[in-house]
C-alpha cells in the first residue's frame, strides 16, 4: 500500500510544483543514479515500474533483487539501496516493458524527497494527515537513521486511517474545497496503461487497475500488499474497501479472492433493498 501512497505524493508534488513533469529523467532529481540503467528513464517510467532495468522479485528466492533490497533496508546504512540500484543493468528500452519491482518505488521515494526537500513522512503530514482529518499518527520504515522512506513498503496506519486515505483518493484529493492533487490525477493514476510499442498494461501509477469489464467500467482500482493487505476504491459507485490481512505467505496465501469480494459488496450496494410482508 505504501507504494500507491508514494504515488500519490508524486501527485502532490506535481500540484505543489515541485515536480515539473512526469516525463521529468529521474537523474534529474536523484544525480545518484547518472551513469547507471536509470539513464533516460523518466519519471512516469518508474510509476509504471517500466524503466527497463532487470529485476528478480521473488519473494522467496534468497538471491532476489528483492532479497537484496531487504537486506539493505536490514543494514541501516545511508544511500544502502541507491547503490543497489545503481548495479543493475537494463534488460529493456525505458517504457517498452513491465516488470513488478519494488526497488523502482525507492527511486519514486528519492526523486521524491529531493523534489520536496523533506521526508516524506513530514510531506504526508503537512499535505494529506493532518489536513484530511486522520485520527492517528502512522508511522514510515526508513532506510536508515534520518534517512529516506522506504518508497515501497513499510507504511503502519490503523485500518480507519487507511480507509480515510481512500476517501481522499475518492475526492480526487479535494480537502474542503482546496485541490491537493492536479486536476484528472486521480483518474490517470488508477487506470490502466499502454506502454510504448502498444503494449497494454493492467497497471496505473503504482496502483492495481480492474480487470474485469464491470471493474473497467466503474474504474475500479486498488492498492495491494503481499500478506493480504488491500485498499480498493471504486469511483463509479463511491465504495472504499480496506483489508489488512497478515497472511503467512507472501503468495499463494488468501481464502478467498478479495476482488470477487470487492465485486460483491459493490453489487450488494447497488441492489435496492425491498421489504416484504412484516
Amino acid at each position: 500500500i505504501a507504494k500507491s501512497v508514494t504515488s500519490t505524493l508524486i501527485g502532490v508534488a506535481l500540484k505543489d510544483g515541485a515536480i515539473a513533469s512526469l516525463s521529468d529523467p529521474v537523474t534529474q532529481y536523484v544525480p545518484a543514479l547518472l551513469g547507471s540503467a536509470y539513464d533516460g528513464v523518466t519519471i512516469r517510467d518508474v510509476l509504471l515500474m517500466s524503466s527497463g532495468v532487470r529485476w528478480n522479485e521473488t519473494y522467496t528466492d534468497p538471491a532476489s533483487d528483492r532479497r537484496r533490497l531487504l537486506e539493505a533496508q536490514l543494514s541501516l546504512t545511508p544511500g544502502s539501496a541507491m547503490a543497489l540500484m545503481r548495479t543493475l543493468p537494463r534488460v529493456a528500452e525505458p517504457g517498452t516493458a513491465n516488470t513488478y519491482n519494488t526497488g523502482e518505488t525507492q527511486v519514486a521515494a528519492e526523486v521524491l524527497r529531493q523534489a520536496v526537500k523533506q521526508p516524506l513522512a513530514t510531506y504526508l503530514s503537512e499535505r494529506i494527515w493532518s489536513r484530511f482529518g486522520m485520527a492517528s499518527e502512522a508511522k514510515w520504515w526508513l532506510e536508515s537513521p534520518n534517512g529516506v522512506e522506504i518508497g515501497g513498503s513499510g507504511l503502519s496506519a490503523t485500518l480507519r486511517d487507511f480507509g480515510r486515505f481512500g476517501l481522499f483518493v475518492l475526492a480526487q484529493g479535494v480537502v474542503d474545497g482546496a485541490p491537493i492533487l492536479p486536476a484528472g490525477w486521480v483518474t490517470e493514476a488508477g487506470s490502466p496503461k499502454t506502454l510504448r510499442g502498444g503494449v497494454p498494461l493492467d497497471y496505473g501509477y503504482l496502483w492495481w487497475t480492474g480487470t474485469k469489464p464491470t471493474q473497467r467500467a466503474d474504474q475500479a482500482f486498488s492498492a495491494e500488499g503481499i500478506h493480504g493487505q488491500f485498499l480498493y476504491i471504486n469511483p463509479a459507485s463511491k465504495v472504499v474497501i480496506v483489508v489488512l490481512s497478515a497472511q503467512p505467505r507472501p503468495t499463494g496465501g488468501s481464502v478467498v479472492d478479495d476482488w470477487t469480494f470487492f465485486d460483491a459488496v459493490v453489487e450488494a450496494l447497488r441492489t435496492p433493498v425491498t421489504r416484504g410482508p412484516s
